[in-house]
């Protein structure tokens, strides 16, 4: 993974305070790019391995249409309510697909641990349920750049 921080430095999340950020978050925001140039968000669970994000999103839907047509994507995860407690993520790359689409649960040993993730914190289950409608798209990102306010109480 690559990041992209220049500014912000003292309140940059670790690599550990990132993985562990990421593996404890379960929403995400979506931006990708409309064949006119407009920019579209959408919420949308994710699983982090470590490395990908890895997005289920539903294939007949605009998100999906738009990042098939161009696989530039910005997501961003974030948490806090008051402003000393604000931190988040944003990774931006390019999405790929990966398995088959709609996603089925023909074998694909690439899913094995997103899909193990994924349904553990969103279904409480062992295996992942499949729904003949949802597909997977991982992210590894280029660019990461994170904020971590709760350290500005200590500067």
């Amino acid at each position: 993974m690559t990041t992209g921080q220049r500014r912000g430095r003292r309140i940059m999340m670790t690599p550990a305070e990132l993985d562990s950020f990421l593996a404890g978050q379960r929403t995400c925001r979506v931006a990708t790019v409309a064949a006119d140039g407009r920019p579209h968000a959408s919420a949308l669970w994710f699983a982090w391995d470590g490395t990908s994000l890895w997005l289920y999103s539903l294939t007949r839907s605009r998100r999906w249409a738009e990042l098939e047509a161009d696989p530039r994507v910005a997501v961003v995860v974030d948490d806090g309510e008051e402003y000393g407690e604000l931190r988040g993520v944003e990774l931006s790359g390019t999405v790929e697909r990966v398995g088959e689409a709609p996603r089925t649960g023909e074998p694909c040993p690439e899913l094995d641990v997103p899909e193990r993730l994924f349904a553990a914190r969103n279904f409480g289950l062992d295996a992942m349920p499949h729904d003949g409608r949802h597909a997977w798209l991982r992210l590894t990102p280029r660019a990461v750049v994170s904020w971590d306010f709760r350290k500005l109480a200590g500067a």
